[in-house]
């Protein structure tokens, strides 16, 4: 099991950057693949990102495709988020998510770990 810790929301103008983190425990995370998701209030929860075990090959939703940047660092078992020209409508409770599988999943049943969230505000 990998138990995950988000961290890095926060308030932040349109067109400003943020930085998430998600730090998670055990020894084995190089054995996950990992995904950001997010859940704006009455919407449900949808995908933004996921990378691969090692981190070489990632996967973006359309929305965010050339804003943000996922990455993870291993040796620090963490899994990063960098967003940048944020707008208001990125404004939601961002997850981190870890799996066991084979390949990289946009789909949410697929993670069964999950973080408790990091909320993030755009303001306009």
């Amino acid at each position: 099991q990998v138990q995950l810790v988000e961290s890095g929301g926060g308030l932040v103008q349109a067109g400003g950057s943020l930085r998430l983190s998600c730090a998670a425990s055990g020894r084995t995370f190089s054995s996950y693949y990992s995904g950001w998701f997010r859940q704006a209030p009455g919407k449900e929860r949808e995908f933004v990102a996921a990378t691969s075990r090692t981190g070489g090959s990632t996967n973006y939703a359309d929305s965010v495709k050339g804003r943000f940047t996922i990455s993870r660092d291993n040796a620090k078992n963490t899994v990063y988020l960098q967003m940048n020209s944020l707008k208001p409508e990125d404004t939601a409770v961002y997850y981190c998510a870890a799996r066991v599988g084979s390949s990289i999943s946009a789909y949410t049943d697929s993670y069964p770990y999950w973080g408790q969230g990091t909320q993030v505000t755009v303001s306009s």
